[in-house]
C-alpha cells in the first residue's frame, strides 16, 4: 500500500497520518489489517466526521469521498483534496511534497 510505504517518510516531518472510515469498528479494523497499515485507521460508523468536513455522500453512494487532508497544531486545515471519483486519490508523494513545502522545504 502506497500510504504505508510512505509512512515513515510522513512521520519524519513530524507528521501523523490516519484514514478515516465510514464502516464500524470491526470493519474499520479489518481495512487496517487488510492494508497492513501501522498508521490508524478510525471508524466514522455515523459519518459524523466526515459530514463535517464536507466529503459525505458527495458522489451520491453514501459514504465518503476520497479526501486528503493536511491539518496544522491547531486542527485547522493547512491544504487538501478531495476526488472527483472513488479512484482518485491524493498520491503518497503528493503529501510528502505538500508537507515539505509547508515546512518551506523545496520540493
Amino acid at each position: 500500500m502506497e500510504l504505508q510505504d510512505a509512512y515513515p517518510a510522513i512521520r519524519a516531518y513530524n507528521a501523523q497520518l490516519l484514514a478515516i472510515s465510514v464502516d464500524d469498528r470491526d470493519g474499520a479494523r479489518r481495512m487496517q489489517e487488510h492494508a497492513s497499515a501501522e498508521f490508524p485507521v478510525l471508524s466514522d460508523a455515523d459519518a459524523s466526521v466526515t459530514q463535517r468536513y464536507g466529503v459525505f455522500d458527495l458522489l451520491g453512494d453514501a459514504v465518503a469521498a476520497p479526501a486528503t487532508f493536511i491539518l496544522d497544531a491547531n486542527l485547522r486545515i493547512v491544504a487538501g483534496a478531495v476526488g472527483n471519483d472513488i479512484g482518485d486519490r491524493v498520491s503518497a508523494q503528493a503529501i510528502l511534497i505538500a508537507l515539505r513545502e509547508l515546512r518551506g522545504e523545496q520540493a
